[in-house]
């Protein structure tokens, strides 16, 4: 074929016959880059054709067992990748700038090397030395781990492939590798592309386990073309704040196994540690006397998870009040304020409000609302929600508060971790579940009554109010 020019959107990928200064495909500015097409193999030319072969066709059904999965040797790792490494899967591993993306991949090559099952790290960043500083760093330097420092495709398919059995390869980063046959800077969509998929191949290939660590951009999202996180097996995203200790490795995509399960580890100074029950180290610091403060009862993945849930409504001096929130859904919020302020008559519209998940997780349940609004109420009425107690429940826009799923698994938790009592919807009310009496919510409003029993208190704190 014959060699061209095309503009390609590196935030989507989308070709375009001229440049733009807007991408059609998704509407980014200033993201159309010039690129030459992908150069002919040697000693073909651009009338060479070849006919198709037909292909042997078979049945779901296969006389060969599957190949059993490979454990990392990483527990919270194996949990998320759901039960360990697939034989020729790819896996995408994207996370903000110094969160722990290499600490982790280290760890995991280094504790997959001691299990028995070879692995290679290939940095693409940093030089062999660099890599060993940071091995001793982590106590893992006497793992058998192969290193090395390239960033040709090419010359990394061809050591791979002489390298004999192979079960885990690590690859950091995808967009520091480029492919001889795209003129193109290293980062690109059409360099992405093509060395992701030679190392694709490869590992459907080989049966080796094939991990990408990719960058994120400033939006949170794997840097590259979408069409990168459609080739992988399993996207991972591993989230953290630099202000908190705490990372949540959360699977986005997996073809073998749950999406939206998580798998927690602290940051030391060893290295991360696996973190066996994450409720407790979120629930650690807790004072449970403060208003503005409820514990959420919620699911990540097939895991329940304990977490707080802090609130704090305030008069506000300005004519359009502040709404600050981190660790869940603004909008969210705005709709359960407007049930409140409509179906509870507690008018927060004029107040300041400040909603905030400690700890640094995200939670995207709708499971959360009756928690947020507890926190919310107490907050209001300057009333501790009551010790000892877990609250889940989404909440409608009538202000009915809708029965949630795995109920039996949120109350164990809480039991296990000491919590006396639930607010949780009202068709689960009346009994008791795991020595946790359940306290049935019908409506929100029945919410509002229960923690604000002197009805004066409740009542909005505006400005310039006494």
């Amino acid at each position: 074929m014959a060699r061209g020019t095309s503009f390609v959107c590196q935030a989507c990928g989308t070709a375009h016959t001229k440049w733009v200064g807007q991408c059609e495909g998704c509407g980014a500015w200033n993201t159309v880059v010039e690129e030459l097409a992908e150069a002919p193999p040697p000693g073909a030319t651009g009338k060479t054709r070849r006919s198709g072969r037909a292909i042997a066709l078979e049945r779901l059904t296969g006389a060969a067992p599957p190949p059993p999965r490979r454990a990392t040797g990483i527990a919270e790792l194996d949990r998320v990748l759901g039960g360990g490494l697939v034989p020729g899967s790819a896996v995408l591993i994207g996370g903000d700038p110094g969160v722990g993306k290499s600490t982790l991949a280290l760890q995991a090559a280094a504790a997959t090397a001691r299990a028995g099952t070879p692995a290679i790290y290939l940095s693409g960043e940093e030089a062999v030395e660099q890599v060993r500083l940071r091995a001793r760093w982590l106590g893992v330097a006497d793992a058998p781990v192969a290193l090395a420092a390239a960033t040709n495709v090419g010359d990394i398919v061809a050591t791979l492939e002489g390298a004999g059995d192979i079960g885990l390869v690590i690859v950091d980063s995808i967009q520091t590798i480029y492919h001889d046959r795209v003129e193109a800077a290293p980062g690109t969509v059409g360099q992405i592309r093509a060395a992701a998929h030679e190392l694709i191949r490869f590992a459907k290939r080989r049966g080796a386990a094939v991990a990408l660590i990719g960058h994120v951009t400033k939006e949170g999202v794997i840097a590259g073309p979408k069409v990168l996180e459609h080739m992988v097996d399993t996207v991972l995203y591993f989230e953290g704040d630099r202000g908190h200790q705490f990372r949540i490795l959360r699977a986005v995509k997996n073809r073998f196994g749950a999406t939206d399960e998580i798998g927690v580890f602290e940051m030391t100074d060893g290295g991360l540690m696996e973190v066996a029950n994450p409720s407790s180290l979120f629930l650690g610091s807790r004072d449970a006397a403060i208003a503005g403060s409820a514990v959420f009862a919620g699911m990540e993945g097939s895991r329940p998870v304990l977490v707080e849930v802090q609130a704090l409504v305030a008069a506000s001096p300005l004519a359009t009040p502040r709404r600050a929130v981190v660790g869940w859904d603004g909008g969210r919020l705005a709709m359960l304020l407007a049930v409140l302020d409509a179906r509870c008559g507690l008018a927060l519209g004029g107040n300041d409000v400040y909603l905030n998940v400690a700890g640094g997780l995200r939670i995207s349940e709708p499971a959360a609302d009756l928690a947020v609004a507890a926190a919310l109420v107490s907050s209001l009425a300057d009333q501790a929600v009551p010790a000892h107690t877990v609250v889940f429940g989404e909440v409608g826009l009538s202000g009915e508060v809708r029965a949630v799923s795995q109920m039996e698994l949120r109350l164990k938790e809480a039991a296990k971790l000491g919590f006396r009592a639930a607010l949780v919807p009202a068709p689960a009310g009346g009994r008791v579940v795991e020595d946790i009496a359940i306290q049935p919510i019908e409506r929100l409003a029945d919410l509002v009554a229960q923690l604000t029993p002197d009805a004066g208190r409740a009542r909005p704190r505006r400005a310039g109010s006494a």
